[in-house]
């Protein structure tokens, strides 16, 4: 029995301004891939980030690119081997091929997570702004229920991100809150370690991404010598066959590497990642790249199926444990209903409503993004 595809598209809104390193986002455009297979359909996002993405590029060429994977696959009932350098679109397929063969369901793996049993750990992320903005955004994270906050910095005056910092710290020391920064690549080369020393004296659990990608020695150094964990994110995009992935780890040995399916190789890349970092004793964690809930649940399903899974475990270590980056699914005005609730700390999937809400996905993938 053959496969048929549609492609539907959607602009969400951000409730507030998401600001990195980088500029500042206020709208959010992803694709859509609805799969059938007899009776039985899927819906996968595909959703580049402009100017970060390897698979970025001008809408009509991405659609088009979109279309014509999703065609050979149809043809062919294989997942095309050149997808590997468009991680957002095969994401996107491989969401909507999970949900295929688990009849329709969003609970697209059977872990304990999909089946309502215990939650995910997430940290709450905390976005650049001036110092009374982010501060009151942590509070509101702390009041939560948050026990593990992550900081986007870079993008105010660096003394006003340190007294942030310190301040947050002299309130709320390690056993209490634990802290992770961002720099999004933001940091000069030759005052990189002058910064790490600095961040050092408030107990930061990690950085992710200190300078700018593909300097693959300097960052090596970094990682040598720093006081604090580095952790990879964006060094790791458009690196996608295992050689290439091999090559990296080994050359700069990171103390973490923070995987975004939508980036980093979709489903199958990020496993390849994790199970190949682990073999070195690199731990990880995995994080949503601003998707709508329907790239969100499938990023959560997978973290699931990676750090919960009892085929998946061996050599994971406390890494299961660890607070992954998901709780991005309350930053749109206008995002898709799916069964996934935070509660404190905790993302949890309701597997109850899930019928519901794929039909809800549904809908909207027909009334909406087109």
């Amino acid at each position: 029995m053959s496969y048929t595809y549609n492609i539907y598209e959607r602009t969400l809104h951000f409730r507030n301004p998401a600001g990195t390193s980088r500029g500042t986002y206020l709208t959010r455009h992803s694709w859509y891939v609805e799969l059938e297979h007899g009776r039985c359909r899927g819906v996968g996002e595909c959703a580049p980030l402009p100017d970060l993405s390897c698979d970025a590029m001008p809408h009509d060429d991405y659609e088009a690119t979109l279309r014509g994977f999703c065609e050979e696959f149809c043809r062919t009932g294989v997942v095309p081997a050149g997808l590997a350098d468009y991680p957002s679109m095969l994401f996107g397929l491989e969401t909507a091929l999970s949900q295929v063969a688990r009849r329709g369901s969003l609970a697209l793996f059977d872990t304990p997570f999909s089946r309502g049993e215990v939650g995910i750990t997430i940290n709450g992320l905390v976005w650049m702004g001036t110092f009374d903005e982010m501060y009151h955004r942590i509070e509101e994270k702390l009041k939560a229920g948050f026990r593990c906050v992550k900081l986007k910095i870079g993008a105010i005056d660096w003394q006003k991100e340190i007294e942030l910092i310190s301040f947050v710290r002299s309130c709320f020391g390690k056993e209490q809150i634990e802290l992770r920064v961002d720099a999004n690549g933001g940091f000069a080369n030759d005052e990189a370690m002058k910064k790490l020393e600095q961040l050092s004296r408030f107990d930061i659990h990690s950085i992710e991404q200190p300078i700018r990608q593909k300097q693959w020695k300097e960052m090596g150094e970094l990682c040598h010598h720093s006081p604090i964990p580095i952790a990879l994110d964006e060094e790791l995009i458009g690196v996608n066959s295992a050689d290439r992935k091999a090559e990296l780890l080994e050359t700069i040995r990171p103390q973490y590497i923070v995987l975004k399916p939508s980036l980093h190789g979709g489903m199958s890349g990020c496993e390849q990642w994790v199970a190949m970092s682990r073999q070195m004793g690199i731990g990880s964690w995995i994080t949503s790249a601003l998707e709508s809930n329907v790239g969100l649940n499938a990023v959560a399903q997978l973290t699931a199926k990676i750090y919960m899974d009892k085929e998946h475990q061996e050599g994971c270590g406390e890494t299961a444990m660890m607070p992954q980056g998901l709780g991005t699914g309350q930053l749109f005005t206008d995002n898709i209903e799916v069964p996934l609730q935070i509660v404190g700390d905790k993302l949890w999937f309701r597997e109850k409503s899930a019928s519901l809400c794929t039909h809800a996905v549904r809908r909207a993938s027909r009334s909406l993004y087109g």
